[in-house]
């Protein structure tokens, strides 16, 4: 009895989550923008059966920290609906694969491959590499870690151009902001972590924001896109040892 009674509240989480998930996709779905932006795609639509294993398998039961993304890369969370979801770290330390079908309106330069797709995702190579070489087991990272993206948007110019939500219009950002503050709000109260950790100075401006009544802990690490000089410095490295600094890693 004692087994399943204990069960409950670890499955319970993950259902959560599915249904903020839900909803958060539901709610960004009748959002508009416009140009630079042309092009609009949501993973946790065309890519809902990756994401809601990513929760099932690895949402369960509270969690101590949580990182926190800006918005899905395009090779990454784009192809797999698994926040910084390089395609091989996905399928081979996750152990996710699932069907991924494609937008309603798909940028040609940036087409959804799914699992299929060629491109490796740096910023989700390195961020779950790291994850992989420090803890070993993804069940070992997911007993106290979790990942989450702020915004589940992917935004594309006309010539394909990839382009991140902080560069949206004020309109377009507190209507868009709204509905994301909400849903991180909703995971830090499903997961009950006692730090929030921002992947980015954007990521951290978000949590900040949303976790000023939560008393959550907040930190930073330093961004793991090739597009940082200091990323391609050692990014591993400079990662652990900001959170050895933080006290969460030892």
């Amino acid at each position: 009895m004692k087994a399943q009674t204990e069960a409950r509240p670890l499955a319970a989480t993950s259902q959560q989550l599915i249904a903020a998930a839900q909803a958060l996709s539901t709610q960004v779905d009748r959002l508009k923008f416009q140009p630079p932006v042309t092009h609009v795609s949501n993973p946790l639509a065309y890519a809902w059966a990756a994401h809601e294993l990513y929760l099932q398998k690895y949402g369960a039961g509270k969690k101590r920290v949580i990182f926190l993304g800006m918005n899905p890369g395009p090779f990454g969370m784009a192809q797999t609906g698994v926040p910084f979801g390089e395609v091989a770290a996905v399928r081979d330390w996750l152990a996710i694969s699932a069907p991924v079908t494609r937008p309603k309106l798909e940028h040609p330069k940036r087409p959804v491959q799914g699992f299929d797709c060629p491109r490796s995702e740096v910023s989700g190579r390195r961020l779950w590499g790291l994850f992989a070489e420090r803890f070993g087991s993804p069940n070992f990272f997911f007993a106290d870690h979790f990942v989450v993206n702020y915004c589940p948007l992917v935004f594309c110019e006309a010539g394909g151009k990839n382009f991140t939500p902080d560069k949206l219009p004020a309109a377009e950002q507190a209507e868009l902001f709204a509905v994301c503050d909400a849903h991180l709000r909703r995971v830090l109260e499903i997961l009950e972590p006692e730090w929030l950790i921002g992947v980015g100075g954007f990521a951290l401006a978000r949590g900040e924001v949303v976790a000023e009544k939560c008393g959550v802990k907040l930190g930073k690490i330093l961004h793991p896109s090739p597009a940082s000089p200091a990323a391609n410095r050692g990014w591993s490295p400079a990662v652990t040892k900001q959170m050895i600094e933080l006290g969460i890693w030892k």
